[in-house]
């Protein structure tokens, strides 16, 4: 597939290296002339100049990509670039700053395919590694609304039971489930609950500790905290 990436700084650049090792085919468009150098001598094709204007994105080859990535630092710039990538038929994948999260993701969710936040992604990363056990944090959907991944222990109080007989709290649902030695599927409502068995579950941060003391058990690992 063909990639654009927009900004060759600490994200962009990784996302594009991550990109070239599965094979695909990345261009990345960055103005600041020293950290273009630096993308080329990386062996990037490098477009020099300002992603959120047309004629740079058609140099890049905006026409035949499959996806952009604007992930710089100026919010503006991305949502202007994914605006003229949506416009050439792409995927367009927008970076937000922490600051900004829920103002940007409310007014902007629409607009593009997919809104980031890197310095969310690295605190799942840094809490999953915190917590171990089992429950982990898949992703962030909004400011306080969260999809873990809960692995059913021997202490759970819900063990044996079928999913429609788990009631959860109100501000969470059931989205997925899978046998410990199957993949994540559609949740059935006489799907039972046994040890090592995973269930993916949205939830807002406000009910995290209800839903894990209840599917998880009292004495298993540490309370689970939402946010950063």
């Amino acid at each position: 597939m063909k990639f654009i990436v927009i900004g060759a700084g600490r994200v962009g650049q990784r996302t594009a290296r991550v990109l070239r090792e599965e094979g695909h085919e990345v261009t990345i468009i960055e103005r600041d002339s020293s950290k273009s150098d630096a993308a080329r001598s990386d062996g990037f094709t490098v477009v020099e100049g300002d992603g959120s204007r047309e004629a740079v994105l058609e140099v890049a080859g905006v026409e035949d990509a499959d996806a952009v990535g604007a992930l710089t630092g100026d919010l503006n710039a991305n949502f202007a670039a994914c605006l003229i990538a949506k416009h050439h038929g792409c995927r367009t994948v927008m970076r937000i700053d922490e600051d900004y999260r829920e103002e940007i993701y409310q007014q902007y969710a629409d607009e593009v395919d997919e809104v980031i936040y890197p310095e969310r992604l690295g605190a799942i990363g840094a809490k999953n590694a915190l917590l171990g056990g089992s429950v982990r944090a898949i992703a962030d959907i909004a400011q306080n609304i969260q999809v873990l991944l809960i692995t059913i222990t021997d202490e759970s109080p819900m063990r044996g039971y079928t999913l429609s007989e788990v009631a959860l709290p109100a501000a969470s649902r059931i989205i997925a489930f899978g046998k410990s030695d199957g993949p994540l599927g559609i949740p059935l409502q006489d799907d039972s609950l046994e040890a090592g068995d995973r269930v993916a579950v949205l939830a807002t941060f406000s009910v995290l500790e209800d839903v894990r003391q209840l599917l998880v058990g009292e004495d298993s690992a540490a309370p689970l905290v939402g946010g950063k």
